[in-house]
């Protein structure tokens, strides 16, 4: 690994990559280029040869990265190679199928407790994951070390989640209510906005062209 500083967005770019990796065919060969993988994305191959550039030192002039081991450097980048535990606040149909989804696994992540307020939410999930009440969550998000907190609420309850979270020492959050969240700068927030997903989508077919 170069050790270079890499953006949000680069980050983003990384398990995309990955993925485009892992699909290509046994008859691509041993290695793969930077500009490969940016014409099978559609892609700047400027940006695809400094995104793997700081994630991996393994490139080499006019031949590319051997395939497997640039797999290998980016999901020990990604952390992959390890697991993150994480906590879910709202435990309603989408939160109890996020805390059930089983591929989780395959990149790091372990949902290992939920919390909801309501009586009715409480108690064991489909896989035996269990659903404690809000008031137990500082003591178990602290017990179980708990680096990501999920925020599956309604967007009125999100900000005193989030500050629970940030009190019990969660430093990444990965928020699905569409509302702004203020944190410290030394926690990371990624938003999982539907409804600004739904107005790109719609936004599109009403005028009928790439919204930039």
């Amino acid at each position: 690994m170069s050790g270079l500083k890499i953006s949000k967005a680069s980050l983003a770019r990384l398990p995309i990559y990955l993925d485009c990796l892992k699909s290509l065919p046994h008859s691509a060969g041993e290695y793969t280029s930077a500009a490969q993988i940016a014409s099978a994305l559609k892609l700047g191959e400027i940006q695809v040869r400094k995104d793997l550039a700081a994630v991996s030192q393994g490139g080499k002039p006019r031949i590319g990265y051997k395939t497997e081991s640039l797999i290998n450097d980016i999901e020990s980048y990604l952390g992959y190679n390890k697991t993150i535990n994480a906590v879910l606040v709202g435990a309603g149909k989408l939160g109890k199928a996020l805390l059930e989804y089983s591929r989780f696994s395959e990149y790091g992540l372990d949902i290992v407790a939920a919390f909801d307020i309501s009586e009715d939410n409480l108690g064991s999930a489909n896989n035996g994951k269990i659903i404690y009440h809000l008031d137990n969550f500082s003591e178990i998000c602290k017990n179980c070390n708990a680096q990501i907190g999920i925020i599956t609420v309604p967007c009125a309850s999100a900000q005193d989640v989030c500050s629970l979270m940030v009190e019990s020492g969660i430093k990444a959050i990965w928020n699905f209510a569409s509302s702004h969240l203020d944190v410290p700068e030394d926690v990371w927030v990624q938003n999982e906005n539907m409804a600004a997903s739904v107005a790109l989508l719609s936004g599109h077919l009403t005028n009928n062209q790439k919204i930039l």
